[in-house]
């Protein structure tokens, strides 16, 4: 029996045609997977399931019946569910009123908290989702945090269940309890759409993979008929380089030092303790740990955003006394934010006015406080074709590029610049394999420049092969420092869950 069916179905947005005639069938009770570079048409086509978009034209049918899903509130009765890749969960509710939010069990007009409570440990037993019903949302880490929101929709009896980059946050612990999960529900007869761009994932939990690519549908592959490379060249359309070469590091001077760094939260607590590294020229050291646990304390303290309670920080041998964003910038700091809508990029902004940012006072885009237009558009074509930015039009506005041509652009404006050291926070997040490839050779470009980089990164198989050196943060602490090469993604995904320590190894 197929659970959805999708009939040419398509999407016209002014100058793009985001979805082109897609014809998609997956069957009760299996694990559909859909992958395809950003701007593929992936996530329209699911907002359209979900009653997010209507489509241009085509059909759905749902269970062999034909529907018209206008509203999310349609998708839901019509036992669809979607787990966005942003949890919609609020933090200072409890886990049962998370999951009853909307639907709330009630006596008379009072709400009957003890029989929302009741159903919550049914269903977290009955499909062995583990949960603290009475625990406040706040408190649970990430893996713990999309177990509630899969239980909300099974809640509101969804039968196809449709998971938006469902890995993105999670440990290798994590990912594999999900994919317990996930093996489960389809045990339990639900269809599962898993959306990812971690293709080895997608080969190890999918029983059937569809490939889109501008908009097109490109093939559908059956499980063990295919291969990462291959798949990666029905992604993008080319070979694809999924491991990035390392040039050796030649050890060389030190460019940045902190020393007992200890940073407040925005809660007002203590979110770093006592941190201390060093990052040489000419090396990435790469920063691995679950989101949560001290990386944007860092992060603020090191780009002048946050002042710290405790500890110093050095550049160049020399302690920074008085640290914002504009001294470290003229320092010689580099920065690529993990949010590139909020700290990267000012979206209603062109190409040509975000890639000269910070620059802008400066000979030759401006003289005696007036810019010089002329070399602010020979500079942005320019970086436009380096960065490989589409579409490459000066004019075209932040908010109307790619999320991978955003990365691109801020890129292109941050290794511009007159720089030393690098922060890289998370500079792949939400990119697809092509975007991703770029963005590595990029970094190891700059690392072979002499660059010094810091790599803070979800990513395992990032920080792995990229780092010269890998600290481990847990809880805010360091608890481990390694080398790629005397580690692997378990050892590390054991430290960032607080499960194990590791002694640091000098330089």
């Amino acid at each position: 029996m197929k659970a959805l069916e999708v009939k040419d179905i398509v999407k016209q947005f002014p100058g793009v045609l985001a979805n082109d005639s897609i014809n998609l069938s997956v069957n009760k009770g299996e694990i559909y997977a859909i992958v395809g570079e950003n701007g593929a048409g992936k996530s329209t086509l699911m907002k359209i399931i979900y009653g997010l978009y209507t489509p241009t034209s085509g059909e759905i049918f749902v269970f062999d019946k034909k529907v018209d899903i206008k509203t999310p509130h349609d998708a839901i009765g019509l036992k669809i569910g979607m787990v966005h890749q942003e949890f919609m969960l609020i933090p200072r509710f409890t886990v049962t009123q998370n999951i009853v939010l909307g639907d709330e069990p009630s006596k008379g007009i009072v709400f009957d908290y003890k029989k929302a409570l009741s159903e919550v440990k049914e269903l977290s037993k009955k499909f062995g989702l583990k949960v603290d019903p009475a625990e406040k949302v706040a408190n649970l880490p990430v893996g713990i945090q999309q177990r509630v929101e899969i239980l909300k929709i099974l809640r509101r009896g969804a039968e196809i269940l449709i998971f938006d980059e469902p890995t993105a946050v999670l440990t290798p612990e994590e990912t594999e309890d999900l994919f317990k999960t996930l093996m489960k529900l389809k045990e339990n007869g639900k269809t599962i759409i898993f959306i990812s761009h971690k293709l080895k994932e997608v080969i190890a939990i999918a029983d059937r993979i569809a490939v889109l690519r501008r908009g097109k549908l490109q093939g559908i592959v059956e499980k063990g008929k295919t291969s990462e490379v291959e798949l990666a060249r029905m992604v993008v359309g080319r070979d694809v380089v999924l491991k990035i070469p390392k040039a050796e590091t030649k050890v060389r001077e030190t460019v940045v030092s902190v020393r007992d760094l200890t940073v407040k939260s925005k809660r007002g607590i203590i979110g770093l303790k006592e941190v201390s590294f060093d990052v040489c020229a000419g090396e990435i050291v790469g920063i691995a740990g679950v989101e949560g646990n001290g990386q944007a304390e860092l992060v603020n303290a090191l780009i002048g955003f946050t002042r710290p309670v405790k500890g110093t920080i050095a550049f160049d041998s020399k302690e920074l006394r008085v640290i914002t964003p504009f001294n470290i910038r003229k320092k010689g700091m580099a920065y690529i934010p993990k949010d590139r809508k909020m700290r990267g990029l000012v979206l209603p902004f062109r190409s040509r006015e975000n890639i000269i940012m910070g620059q802008h006072t400066l000979y030759p885009f401006s003289k005696n406080g007036v810019l010089n237009n002329i070399e602010i558009d020979k500079f942005t074509t320019k970086k436009l074709e380096e960065f490989d930015v589409r579409p490459r039009d000066i004019h075209t506005r932040a908010r109307n590029l790619s999320g991978g041509n955003q990365q691109k652009l801020i890129l292109a404006k941050e290794m511009s610049m007159e720089h030393k050291f690098l922060l890289a926070s998370q500079p792949t997040r939400g990119l697809d394999i092509g975007a991703m490839e770029f963005v590595y050779h990029k970094l190891i470009e700059e690392k072979e420049r002499g660059m010094a980089i810091l790599l803070i990164s979800l990513e395992l198989s990032e920080i792995l092969g990229l780092s010269d050196r890998i600290l481990v943060l847990y809880n805010g602490e360091i608890v481990g420092e390694t080398t790629p090469d005397k580690t692997n993604e378990e050892e590390l995904g054991l430290m960032m869950l607080g499960l194990k320590k590791k002694k640091r190894v000098t330089k």
